[in-house]
């Protein structure tokens, strides 16, 4: 029995959809590392209880801090963009934490630029303040070690592909470095939108919406690009396509990212028949249900979608692109300078 909802949330469920397509399906993937990571810092005495713990965040980090701090008797203070919507607003207050959401704006660098700065400017009012830098602590791979094992555990001895979104690169890294421990030809593809500066496609937008969470436009130190073997840039439509298809074949309600990776790893699955294709569903629908889910009519036909195959970032083209990264460094405009 738990203790603690944290431990509940943080243990994904394996699905099994055939044809070698697995989906790890989370409630919300980020209680995973927040957990881990906050029971990490006081472990070793960074931070002690009653501290404040601070960070910048788009949406299901927020909520995955704020219950770590929760079981562990900790403040939380989260800077939110505006995409954070009301039923975790809503969640977030009632759990202690405070929000400080900055002014909306269609500039996704603009808005991670104005987080950060916000962060630096509570960090120079409270130094007592402890910044957990999602985007760059390694500790936030911590908490997937655990469901490295449980992939382990199942699915052994298939040779696997790991298929998600990058973000932060705590999710997919760790899962590939933690599985890589015990099968070293586990394979790691990435998913990325368009427009994301991580892997090289900042020049190439896409017209309805850089995909929250997958992506940034701005240099995140916890992406290790030499782990991916392949990356995929996904847009809106063929994200849609991917949701709606995932729903409608396998009833999984999941978020658009979660769309983007299924798209892909069906893709990957059908490429390389031999492998188990483990594709990452990070949260749940709920919050995408005008934004994607009442659109369903407007959905392409996944089987219909293929990526178009790039040897650089040069030749990138929506919807969908696929480029063999081949376990190279990070592009320059990527590399997170440590400050």
């Amino acid at each position: 029995m738990d203790d603690h909802v944290c431990e509940t949330l943080g243990r994904p469920d394996l699905i099994d959809l055939g044809g070698g397509l697995v989906c790890l399906r989370f409630e919300s993937m980020k209680v995973a590392s927040a957990a881990a990571a906050v029971r990490h810092l006081l472990d070793t005495g960074t931070v002690r209880p009653g501290d404040t713990l601070m960070d910048s965040s788009s949406g299901i980090y927020a909520y995955g801090l704020a219950l770590a701090c929760h079981r562990y008797g900790l403040r939380c203070h989260i800077v939110g963009s505006t995409t954070i919507d009301r039923t975790t607003r809503v969640q977030l207050e009632v759990l202690g934490a405070t929000l400080e959401q900055v002014p909306p704006s269609d500039d996704l660098r603009f808005d991670q630029n104005r987080r950060v700065a916000r962060v630096r400017e509570l960090l120079a009012e409270h130094p007592d303040y402890h910044w957990m830098r999602q985007y760059h602590d390694s500790v936030h791979y911590l908490g997937y070690r655990a469901v490295a094992d449980q992939i382990a555990k199942e699915l052994d001895p298939a040779p696997l592909t790991v298929v998600g979104g990058v973000g932060s690169g705590a999710s997919t890294g760790a899962l590939a470095t933690f599985l890589r421990e015990r099968a070293p030809d586990t394979a790691l593809v990435g998913v990325q939108p368009f427009g994301s500066v991580t892997f090289g496609g900042e020049a190439v937008r896409d017209k309805e919406i850089i995909i929250a969470g997958i992506g940034s436009s701005i240099p995140f130190g916890n992406v290790d690009h030499t782990l991916y073997d392949a990356v995929h840039w996904v847009g809106f439509d063929a994200a849609l396509a991917g949701s709606v298809a995932l729903l409608r074949e396998h009833a999984v309600f999941a978020g658009l990212s979660t769309g983007a990776a299924h798209l892909v790893a069906r893709w990957e699955a059908r490429r390389a028949p031999e492998r188990r294709v483990v594709f990452v569903a990070a949260d749940t629908g709920h919050r995408y249900v005008e934004s994607v889910f009442a659109r369903h009519g407007e959905a392409p036909d996944a089987d219909a979608l293929e990526p178009a195959a790039v040897r650089d970032t040069g030749g990138l083209t929506p919807p969908w692109s696929r480029m063999e990264w081949g376990r190279a460094p990070a592009p320059a405009r990527a590399v997170h300078v440590r400050d």
